[in-house]
């Protein structure tokens, strides 16, 4: 076959794929809104707008992320490109669906309280089309110019611009911006993970010259020859696994920004897990009851309205410290979710006018609990656990990814790296280290970056991919003794140092521009 006629056939098959992609999105979704109250038409219109974009995201990080994924298989000749891609994506589509959904909730707990909680008003939706088109012309501007960038300080960056842009008009220096503590630790994860990365490469680099100290492993690729068998084989494994761990990690942030679109746009398909069980719905009725008995003996009895309840917890949300009316808030919040649920048996029997209401009594509740837990230095022990696994349950009630978004986002990101790969496969290559990158130092790298990215889910951190690839293959470079190309780890460093101010600004404002337009 001609490369011409390859050419067509990879084009005819990306459309394929993607005519498909659009197709099952809109089974899935109108299969969802069956028994629903349908929004107006604009509501819909808006929908498959930001769900263009938001797959948008997922595609243009298929150019980065998993670009480094299969950068190592495809730069020694491992594996062809074309398999090696394939392979990726399969893998990929496996790490999302496996995936828990944590690490997409928890990047979603950086936005301001109240605009999650108005998700589908107008400033919901500024918020998502800002966020979301900021990413992209950033991801996109640095994969022109070859720049392994990362997605995930790409995104929680726009997610910062939205939250401050809604404190400065807002006009409140406290309760109305990001909820610094969270992004603290978010920030930690990302900053850790490529110094650990690098540290760990290096030291696991000296290692194998010590163990394994023969020279084939530590050359070049050679055009068109393969590795030795057993280092094309762990090569291959290590891809696999950074493939899938970028899925199961990257892949959920596309989920959450998705989860958020439908939320905000159909609440009464998505506001609740359908999925829960009668004898949960049955348990967790009575675990809210334990926790009512628990709380008494933290806080004052203070007869609470719905919306007295409402702006309590939600000032402890935004200021991080429990209030003198926090416990009481959360007592009368208890009580009222109890009166809606009451003697369901499942959620989907609760009238579809009250879900969107529950949902958000739920997420103000599960939020206001974790602080209680963290916060209340005098929790025995037995007492902390019960209250944490009622949290669990109320997570499961509202932190859902439903399967089908999860094919979706895994598609788009395989679609992304079958048409980005080539730029990042041969920054990652040839111009980190002084000399082209050896097997040794592929394999070092990739096995160093699968275990960051899964140490990441464990803690329901984000983790970048790219990030701690091209850490661990500067790593692997200098303890291989051949130093790194400064001039490429400039430009690498200006593009993460830039993506933070860059796409808070940007989405700062759009945010501004879209709360004009909407």
């Amino acid at each position: 076959m001609t490369p011409r006629n390859r050419s067509l056939l990879n084009t005819v098959a990306f459309l394929a794929v993607l005519f498909g992609v659009i197709i099952y999105t809109i089974m899935h979704v109108r299969e969802d809104l069956i028994g629903s109250t349908h929004s107006s038409a604009l509501a819909f219109v808006l929908l498959g707008l930001a769900l263009i974009i938001a797959l948008g995201f997922e595609f243009v990080n298929g150019f980065h992320d998993t670009a480094n994924a299969v950068a190592t298989v495809i730069y020694s000749n491992s594996l062809p490109p074309t398999f090696a891609v394939i392979w990726s994506g399969i893998w990929n589509f496996i790490g999302v669906l496996l995936s828990s959904g944590a690490v997409a909730y928890t990047i979603i707990s950086l936005l301001p309280i109240e605009l999650v909680l108005k998700v589908g008003s107008e400033a919901g939706f500024s918020m998502i089309f800002a966020l979301l088109l900021a990413a992209v012309i950033w991801n996109l501007l640095t994969w022109f110019f070859g720049i392994p960038n990362s997605s995930s300080h790409t995104l929680i960056g726009s997610i910062l611009g939205v939250g401050l842009m809604n404190q400065l008009l807002m006009g409140d220096g406290v309760s109305s911006g990001v909820d610094w503590g969270q992004a603290l630790q978010v920030f930690k994860a990302l900053i850790f993970s490529p110094l650990a990365g690098f540290a760990i490469a290096f030291l696991g680099m000296q290692l194998l010259r010590f163990l394994l100290p023969i020279p084939t492993l530590y050359q070049a690729p050679k055009e068109g020859k393969a590795p030795p068998w057993p280092m094309r084989v762990l090569l291959i494994l290590t891809c696999t696994g950074v493939s899938f761990s970028h899925g199961s990690n990257d892949g959920q942030k596309g989920m959450g920004l998705i989860m958020l679109i439908l939320i905000g746009t159909v609440p009464t398909a998505y506001a609740l897990n359908s999925a829960v069980s009668s004898r949960q719905v049955e348990n967790f009725t009575h675990k809210a009851m334990v926790v009512d008995n628990i709380l008494a003996e933290y806080g004052p009895v203070m007869p609470l309205s719905l919306s007295e309840s409402h702006e309590v917890l939600t000032h402890t949300i935004q200021k991080n410290h429990l209030l003198h009316e926090t416990v009481p808030a959360m007592r009368a919040m208890l009580r009222i979710i109890k009166e809606d649920v009451g003697n369901k048996a499942t959620f989907k029997d609760i009238p579809i006018e009250n879900q969107t209401n529950l949902r958000n009594n739920l997420y103000l509740l599960d939020q206001n609990l974790v602080h209680f837990t963290h916060l209340q230095t005098n929790l025995p022990k037995d007492q902390e656990t019960i209250i944490t696994d009622f949290e669990n349950d109320i997570v499961s009630s509202i932190q859902f990814i439903p399967p089908w978004v999860k094919v979706v986002v895994a598609i788009a990101l395989g679609l992304g790296t079958m048409v980005g790969w080539k730029r990042i496969v041969v920054t990652v290559g040839k111009k980190i280290g002084k000399q082209e990158m050896s097997y040794g130092q592929g394999a070092v790298a990739e096995t160093v970056a699968m275990t960051m990215i899964q140490m990441g889910n464990q803690f329901h951190m984000p983790i970048s991919t790219t990030h701690v690839v091209t850490s661990a293959i500067a790593g692997t470079s200098v303890g291989r003794g051949n130093g790194i190309q400064w001039s490429t780890v400039r430009n690498m460093a200006m593009a993460w140092i830039l993506t933070l101010p860059v796409s808070i600004m940007l989405s700062g404002c759009l945010f501004w521009l879209f709360l004009k337009v909407f």
